[in-house]
């Protein structure tokens, strides 16, 4: 076995049916006694409806989380914790709000709680992505990881089977990316291989019947051990892809994801094959790429760029930006091969790793 490093992240996880009706016990545990609650526009009444709950403890809510953690977002909502003197937030709702959460920790360190309602996974991670002047940045730092991560299944009953695949597929390329990571371990490896495979059992049967509650128990454990992955180790060429075509064009985040991720697998399967053997095992496919291809086409998720929304124009920008800063990759970054993925991943083709030949002059910038 050849050496490695574990950094195990503290964090306090209550997970089970019903524990949102713990939240106010949690909001003390941590010594607070005014939380803002987060939530997007779309979820204010589910915050509102928590904010009632907890009664004294809930010094607000601030409904305006947006995907990619806007800096100016981030900024109005620390102007309205300051005018309610809060001491602490409660994120609720899916990576969006987490994020923003995260921002505010970033810049006040105060105490946070998640209250996930989809399969994002960030909650479990110290890792904050924010957008400004149309670039997405990523830093890592333990000031952002949620002191308290609150699962409640019942919060994921309700969650459309569109958003579910995508929010899963999410998740999942959190697990695959920790298995090829620069700093993988034993420890990360094995966790993520097991929620690689919870998430592609369970995902199906979620679309198939929405109300499974098994079945969501099962896709949120397996979500959280993503993370938990995610939280443990680097990130690759995937991620960075998503950051660009998320922060810059301002695609959606998990189906940015979904499409993406057997591309980049296709892209790294020469140079991971143990780590490609490990997700093909999970995914009992025979192809790793395939496998994640195959299985967002039978939860009826999208998989071209040109169906969330990107444009064809775009896509030498997009490969410009990968490279310009690119983040460790088990295989060496190159322009041309990226746009070549990029087009593929327009297109929607079915991956095939002899789209991607390795060649004498690929260099790494990193």
């Amino acid at each position: 076995m050849r050496p490695f490093v574990y950094n195990a992240l503290p964090a306090r996880v209550v997970f089970g049916v019903g524990t949102i009706g713990q939240v106010a016990d949690e909001v003390r545990r941590l010594g607070c006694r005014r939380a803002l609650i987060l939530s997007t526009p779309q979820q204010q009444g589910e915050a509102e409806r928590l904010a009632s709950h907890i009664g004294d403890l809930a010094a607000g809510v601030f409904a305006g989380a947006v995907m990619h953690t806007p800096v100016e977002v981030t900024e109005q909502a620390i102007a309205r914790l300051r005018d309610l003197g809060a001491d602490c937030t409660i994120a609720l709702g899916g990576g969006s709000t987490i994020g923003l959460g995260k921002a505010i920790a970033l810049r006040s360190d105060l105490p946070q709680i998640a209250i996930p309602t989809t399969y994002a996974g960030s909650e479990a991670t110290p890792i904050l992505g924010e957008t400004e002047n149309g670039r997405k940045t990523t830093q890592r730092s333990p000031r952002v990881l949620p002191e308290v991560i609150v699962y409640d299944v019942d919060l994921t009953l309700t969650l459309p089977p569109g958003l579910t695949a995508t929010s899963g597929m999410n998740a999942m390329a959190h697990a695959v990316e920790a298995l090829y990571a620069q700093d993988a371990n034993p420890v990360t490896s094995l966790l993520a291989e097991q929620a690689i495979g919870i998430l592609a059992q369970a995902l199906p049967r979620i679309v198939q019947n929405p109300r499974d509650r098994a079945a969501r128990a099962d896709a949120l454990c397996g979500a959280w051990a993503c993370g938990t992955c995610l939280g443990s180790v680097g990130m690759a060429l995937h991620h960075k892809i998503c950051h660009v075509l998320g922060g810059s064009f301002g695609l959606p985040h998990a189906e940015t994801h979904t499409v993406m991720l057997p591309h980049a697998t296709a892209f790294n399967t020469a140079s991971a094959p143990e780590a490609m053997a490990c997700v093909a095992r999970a995914l009992a496919a025979t192809d790793a790429a395939q496998g994640l291809f195959d299985l967002a086409g039978e939860l009826g998720a999208p998989r071209s760029l040109r169906e969330i929304g990107m444009p064809e124009g775009g896509l030498d920008e997009a490969a410009d930006i990968a490279v310009m800063s690119p983040y460790w990759n088990p295989r060496p970054i190159e322009r041309n091969a990226i746009r070549a993925l990029l087009q593929d991943a327009y297109d929607g083709r079915r991956p095939d790793t002899a789209f991607y030949p390795t060649t004498p002059t690929e260099t790494v910038n990193v």
